[in-house]
């Protein structure tokens, strides 16, 4: 198996937002119905600024995916998560954000190394100053493997309106201030 890393278009993410969802029910671990649920919010973030979008092929085959955004005033995601931080972290973490949306790999992937080279790879291409994300508030592996990438925990026990689940959310240091 060789994989590749290549960029993606607006329009390329969105014309392959079938295989985006199977990789996400895949590594979700969730029904393929579940995961084209997410169609409309995948197709909401297509015209963000500062869109970068990663796909790894074996072949023609999507294996993985990693996608974000700048993040700004105005975006649900954006405005959920500052409510629900301090004043003082959401002055130093999401004055400049760059929004890790999605980052999956197929199961058969994990342990690769695939994972780490999609997200270096997505976040290489922002001029923003932090990353922040939202992951499930557990002991996940993939908890485990932002945090071994020197993600911070910034805010746990979010509750998104319509889910039940709780979320952490974590953030990372694109820049060092001088």
């Amino acid at each position: 198996m060789t994989v590749r890393i290549v960029e993606l278009s607006s329009r390329e993410l969105g014309d392959r937002a079938h295989e985006v969802l199977d990789v996400y029910a895949e590594a979700m671990e969730v029904s393929a119905a579940t995961a084209r649920s997410r169609r409309g919010i995948l197709a909401g973030h297509l015209d963000r600024e500062g869109l970068r979008a990663l796909a790894a092929l074996d072949g023609e085959r999507m294996v993985g995916v990693a996608y974000g955004y700048l993040g700004a005033p105005g975006q649900w995601w954006h405005d959920q998560v500052h409510a629900a931080l301090t004043v003082e972290q959401a002055v130093d973490w999401l004055a400049d954000p760059f929004e890790v949306c999605e980052l999956h790999v197929r199961p058969a992937l994990h342990g690769t190394g695939l994972g780490r080279a999609l997200l270096a790879q997505l976040l290489a291409g922002t001029t923003a100053h932090t990353a922040v994300l939202t992951t499930p508030d557990s002991e996940t592996r993939a908890r485990r493997f932002y945090r071994s990438g020197g993600w911070v925990d910034l805010r746990c026990g979010l509750r998104f309106p319509g889910d039940p689940r709780l979320f952490a959310v974590l953030g990372l240091r694109l820049v060092s201030e001088a």
